[in-house]
């Protein structure tokens, strides 16, 4: 004979939180909908620590301000909005839907080839960054940006990508027309693309004339003759946030038990040696593939 949903609901709250805790956080959402009883359980903190990462109080103890909450479940749902850590050179947040840890590293946290030359990069606040300052690139020839991260602080069992988080100045020069490798790697996993951080310049006004500047890959694109290497590139394409910055994926890798060393993440432009300027880079952004 079947169990019906009053006979559920007359099992112990300690019993029923155990079972949800075995769930996800969407899961434990829609349980409360079920009767008073399981309300009360999916609310419990028995559920909402089981959610939370094992080490969240020393995330706590990091943050920059104190993070308030009454309940376990307030604190979950404090943590998947964006925290700074780390005297502010990094962000913390979990994933809504599975708890997964997320980190971003801030531009002050990642390896800059001639990053602390004024006269190659310059750093300054912006209104919209998460960070007190951005890197904006004046001119280089060797682009070479680099990040770590250990997997141990990353949630186990879980695939993640890493993401350039950056905008493009409007009167940048020498990016659209190259194309820049992302490399991301942990232990035997190595993820390599070729990227472009502006597949399409924008449309430009110079001394009253209508230029139109596409890059080769794209051009190549549009007469039907693209290889395997310009398809992913458009694959790729940078896509714009809703905080009003542009990401781009540089990779992927799984997050075993988090005992597989550093997470190394790369940008590179080093080949054709061109002039570039007009990149203003955030951070780079450690989240679970989607």
């Amino acid at each position: 004979m079947g169990t019906s949903c009053g006979d559920i609901c007359t099992l112990p709250e300690g019993c029923i939180s155990h079972v949800i805790s075995l769930t996800s956080p969407v899961d434990s959402c829609r349980s409360a909908a079920v009767c008073t009883t399981f309300r009360s359980a999916a609310e419990s903190d028995i559920v909402w620590e089981r959610f939370l990462p094992p080490d969240y109080p020393s995330i706590l103890s990091r943050a920059v301000h104190p993070v308030e909450y009454l309940s376990k479940k307030q604190l979950f749902f404090r943590l998947c909005e964006t925290i700074l850590i780390d005297d502010g050179n990094m962000s913390f947040s979990l994933d809504k839907s599975s708890g997964a840890k997320c980190y971003m590293l801030s531009g002050r946290q990642l390896f800059i080839v001639w990053g602390d030359t004024p006269h190659y990069w310059t750093w300054h606040p912006l209104p919209d960054s998460r960070f007190s300052e951005v890197a904006e690139l004046v001119d280089v020839c060797w682009l070479e940006i680099r990040g770590k991260i250990e997997s141990s602080i990353l949630t186990p069992k879980t695939t993640y990508a890493a993401y350039l988080i950056f905008k493009v100045d409007q009167n940048s020069h020498g990016l659209g027309f190259l194309n820049q490798e992302t490399t991301v790697k942990l232990g035997a996993q190595v993820s390599t693309h070729t990227v472009n951080v502006q597949p399409i310049v924008a449309e430009r006004q110079r001394n009253g004339h209508r230029w139109h500047f596409l890059n080769s890959s794209w051009n190549a694109i549009l007469e039907g003759h693209a290889d395997a290497e310009q398809n992913e590139i458009a694959a790729r394409a940078p896509q714009e946030r809703a905080d009003g910055w542009m990401e781009m994926e540089m990779g992927e890798f799984y997050n075993d038990e988090g005992e597989d060393g550093e997470v190394e993440m790369s940008l590179m432009e080093v080949k054709r040696l061109n002039w570039k300027s007009g990149l203003i880079i955030q951070g780079i952004e450690i989240r679970p593939k989607k």
